[in-house]
């Protein structure tokens, strides 16, 4: 993506929807993982969390869109689509490397959403300073998810 010239409203609005279905992923599947009663207590309410903060990331995203006048997928829709394809993990490490997925894959994505923005000199409807500063709030917080699960996956070696 940091390649790709991001020349219009459109395009932003676009790339900015894929922000929030990998929130809307990870909000899921943290949820249903938080679900599983094989997790101990603190697993559990670490995927609460992480699936509260993916939410929050989704609302700052919406509002971004909002202004763009675009429209995004539901998160009943997501939701049915993770239940469909994929089986609860039980285990821990399969829980978190699925965690960590989630974050790092949001994480890069929000890092190359932020140079394509750099990149261009295009106006946009939104404020690009807004974006820009929401875009790096939810990068910092997909980093720090990142760190957290890594220092789990390694006290439960």
């Amino acid at each position: 993506m940091s390649q790709a010239v991001l020349s219009s409203d459109h395009q932003l609005a676009r790339l900015l929807q894929i922000g929030v279905v990998l929130e809307e992923l990870a909000e899921a599947r943290a949820r249903r993982h938080a679900e599983s009663p094989e997790l101990d207590s603190e697993l559990r309410a670490f995927l609460r969390e992480a699936a509260q903060q993916s939410a929050t990331h989704r609302e700052r995203l919406d509002a971004l869109i909002d202004r763009l006048n675009a429209e995004t997928v539901s998160f009943e829709q997501i939701e049915r689509l993770v239940e469909q394809r994929y089986e609860p993990a039980d285990e821990f490490d399969g829980v978190l490397y699925d965690q960590l997925c989630s974050e790092a894959t949001a994480y890069k994505f929000y890092d190359d959403l932020i140079t394509a923005l750099a990149g261009t000199d295009a106006h946009f409807t939104v404020d690009r300073g807004r974006v820009v500063d929401t875009l790096r709030a939810i990068r910092t917080e997909e980093q720090a998810g990142v760190e957290q699960i890594t220092d789990m996956m390694e006290t439960h070696e």
